[in-house]
């Protein structure tokens, strides 16, 4: 991506509503075509909706939860929809309130992952004694607490920065065997990265929670604004605090081996209206 590019997703504000009407609306534009280039309408995927145009921006909802609403030109508003792994392919609808009720629908489209196998050493890892299950139980609760935010904050950019420099060693979606056995699908982008690497918030984001977590060790997730949450994983140093707010570029950790790993590297999840959606939509990486 040019600098140009970066430059202008810096400068550009989003313009959307929640569901409380009580939220004011930014009168900043997007460039239409630039939001276009995220739609990919599939299993972890982003649909962009088209709504027409309104003097206000329209209330989203999909799957009974708030949505993203951009305003790209004049006084046209695009939904910006992630979409789950599980969704099924086929005919989808939003939900649009202006005044009064609609729905638009949306086609998904479907879209096959690949396998990944990988021998994990600490077998506790692949079968949790009781115990484990006791605190993995808790944590996921704290983590999709987390997901679930939909704060006031406009996001600061759509078109994210890679959160490190390097190679991708696992893409998202991969259908996981852990010694054989299978387990929930590749949520995230995984980059091989030496430990220490330094860790660079995509986008201005507030820390959100923090924590040591049995699979995903030293963990940060950052709260965008209106529903748009990314998380860091195996981290070997946590730099900073719950209640942080950071600029775009600034570190936020270090990268590490902690948690359910093979080796150091940053696993890195992306969450749109509480759907995980493939992050290299958002760093113009993603192949159909």
């Amino acid at each position: 991506m040019t600098r140009f590019i970066r430059f202008f997703f810096t400068c550009a504000a989003l313009s959307f509503a929640s569901l409380c009407s009580c939220q004011s609306i930014a009168s900043s534009e997007f460039v239409t075509s630039n939001i276009l280039s995220l739609h990919h309408p599939v299993p972890g995927g982003i649909a962009v909706v088209e709504l027409g145009s309104a003097i206000k921006a329209p209330q989203i909802s999909f799957k009974n939860k708030p949505v993203l609403v951009v305003k790209s030109t004049g006084e046209q508003w695009l939904a910006i929809v992630g979409l789950a792994l599980n969704i099924p392919a086929g005919q989808q609808s939003i939900l649009v309130k202006n005044g009064s009720s609609r729905e638009i629908a949306f086609t998904v489209q479907d879209k096959k992952y690949k396998e990944q196998r990988l021998t994990i050493k600490n077998t506790r890892q692949v079968n949790p004694l009781p115990e484990d299950l006791k605190r993995i139980n808790l944590e996921m609760t704290a983590q999709n607490q987390a997901y679930q935010e939909f704060s006031p904050k406009i996001p600061s950019n759509l078109i994210f920065d890679k959160p490190v420099e390097g190679p991708l060693s696992s893409p998202f979606g991969l259908k996981r065997f852990f010694n054989g056995e299978p387990r929930a699908p590749h949520s995230g982008l995984d980059f091989a990265v030496p430990t220490g690497t330094l860790i660079k918030a995509p986008a201005d984001g507030k820390v959100i929670l923090t924590g040591n977590y049995f699979f995903n060790g030293n963990t940060v997730f950052l709260d965008h604004g209106q529903g748009l949450i990314s998380m860091y994983c195996h981290l070997s140093v946590i730099d900073v605090a719950v209640g942080d707010s950071l600029a775009r570029g600034e570190v936020l950790g270090k990268v590490g081996a902690t948690g359910r790993v093979t080796g150091a590297h940053l696993h890195w999840n992306v969450s749109l209206n509480d759907a995980r959606i493939d992050p290299a939509i958002l760093i113009g990486m993603f192949r159909p």
